[in-house]
């Protein structure tokens, strides 16, 4: 492959596919199971930490494995072909290609806001509950249209990605500043000052609708249960870094390159979120946090700055931050379902290059899924199920790194994990922590992705009937 990405294209393609709509709608339902401006802080700094320490932990194995592939190939070089194409199928399914729908769907959704027709307009087709809308053909068009501009060469995707990417976080830095600057009136002091003793838990009325006057103080296990179930959004918003890992062969002197770009790309995102959320405790009390129209925390915090103009220019925000992190997902995932086809993992056909030297077929089986999965409508609940699952995958490549420390000591390491073995410890902890206590409060969000995945087996050995695993 064509070395045509530097460390600053790498960079931005870590904080592109990182930013998408998460940080401006989760902190609305992460307040709703934390109820205080000090936890829902503390959980964004775990998150922080927890991504960057991944980063940090990946790095070695970027530096080890430096080709197309990224985590599909870390998982496949250490524990096997299973692991790896358990992995990519997860990936292609729902993980990537579902991610790309719901990015693009928040395009269609926030467009909406500068264009109420779309809204209004009645569905082009519909059967029960089943219904294809006009935000649903806008969030196919972006996908169709982002996957097109992606098969003009990689040279025609790193210059849109760096285009939107540095309008967002131009944009961004723009929002926490007026965040400070405009708001008359600061509840920054009044949403810390529930503390640590004063954990909240909503009560629901009988049509299961949260109750504004239901707040109750909490701890123990319970807040542990909520600080979980919060973390499911703050991990939402803050995964896809590893997607520069995917295009590793594309990268100049990859064995630096990306390991650089990951631990710069997550900590300058990871302090972003933490400033943004301090704009909405600032702008915003409590209830205006938790229960902001349709958990749009940032139009409500926008509308306090910036008055009236508020909902159009966070629309606009978020329009570009969605294009872009869209057009990094696309770039970053075909190269997987490439490496997985050289490998005889997925349809031969994607294993092709076309003339601009980039995987066109790879890109448009995930652009076509990706748009069937708009049209089901049901790329939200698949999210939901996957989150636990992208964390078990994670923690499964970070043992990676201390597994190939103890079975192959004497591997040259071009870069070594920083602190080894505390950073990926940290991550090892907090994962686990985060994972038992998702098992024990909200089962929702674990066994139907782990199940998900798991159906990958049958496929994998119909693959591999006539072959031996090595």
């Amino acid at each position: 492959m064509q070395k045509k990405l530097k460390l600053w294209d790498a960079i931005m393609l870590v904080m592109g596919s990182m930013i998408g709509s998460g940080i401006f709608i989760v902190s609305a339902d992460m307040m709703r199971n934390l109820g205080s401006g000090y936890w829902l802080i503390v959980v964004w700094v775990i998150t922080g930490i927890m991504t960057v320490a991944a980063a940090i932990s990946y790095g070695e194995l970027s530096a080890l494995f430096p080709k197309a592939g990224g985590q599909y190939t870390y998982l496949k070089e250490i524990f096997g072909k299973r692991m790896g194409f358990l992995y990519g199928w997860g990936l292609f399914t729902v993980i990537q290609t579902g991610t790309i729908a719901a990015v693009a769907m928040a395009f269609g959704k926030f467009t909406a806001y500068l264009i109420p027709s779309l809204n209004d307009a009645a569905p082009i087709f519909q059967s029960g509950e089943f219904k294809i809308t006009w935000i649903q053909i806008l969030a196919i068009a972006v996908i169709l249209l982002l996957t097109y501009i992606n098969t003009r060469g990689v040279e025609s995707g790193k210059i849109l990605q760096n285009i939107f990417t540095g309008s967002k976080i131009i944009a961004l830095l723009g929002l926490i500043a007026a965040g400070f600057i405009l708001v008359d009136i600061s509840h920054l002091a009044e949403n810390f000052s529930w503390g640590t003793d004063s954990f909240n838990n909503l009560k629901k009325d009988l049509s299961g609708n949260f109750l504004k006057e239901g707040w109750e103080p909490i701890g123990g296990m319970t807040l542990l249960g909520g600080i979980a179930a919060a973390m499911v959004g703050s991990v939402f918003s803050s995964v896809a870094w590893e997607s520069v890992t995917f295009v590793s062969g594309e990268i100049e002197n990859p064995k630096k390159n990306v390991v650089k770009s990951m631990i710069y790309g997550t900590s300058a995102v990871m302090i972003l979120y933490i400033a943004v959320n301090y704009v909405y405790l600032n702008a915003l009390d409590r209830d205006g946090i938790a229960f902001a129209a349709n958990d749009r925390v940032a139009v409500a915090a926008s509308q306090n700055i910036f008055g009236s103009a508020g909902t159009i220019i966070i629309a606009l925000l978020v329009m570009i931050s969605t294009f872009g992190c869209n057009n990094g997902l696309i770039l970053a995932g075909a190269r997987v379902f490439q490496t997985m086809a050289k490998d005889g993992m997925f349809f031969k056909s994607a294993e092709k290059n076309n003339k601009n030297e980039v995987p066109e077929n790879a890109l448009w089986m995930q652009g076509i899924w990706a748009s069937i999965l708009c049209l089901s409508g049901q790329y939200g609940n698949l999210l939901d199920m996957i989150s636990f699952v992208i964390v078990l995958f994670y923690m499964i490549t970070v043992f990676g790194v201390i597994y190939l420390r103890m079975k192959q000591p004497e591997l040259e390491r071009p870069y070594k994990t920083w602190l080894y073995p505390v950073t990926p410890v940290i991550y090892l902890v907090i994962g686990t922590c985060f994972c038992i206590l998702l098992l024990i409060y909200k089962q929702q969000y674990t066994w139907p992705g782990f199940v998900l995945v798991l159906l990958g087996l049958p496929v994998y050995y119909f693959i591999n009937r006539k072959k031996v695993d090595n």
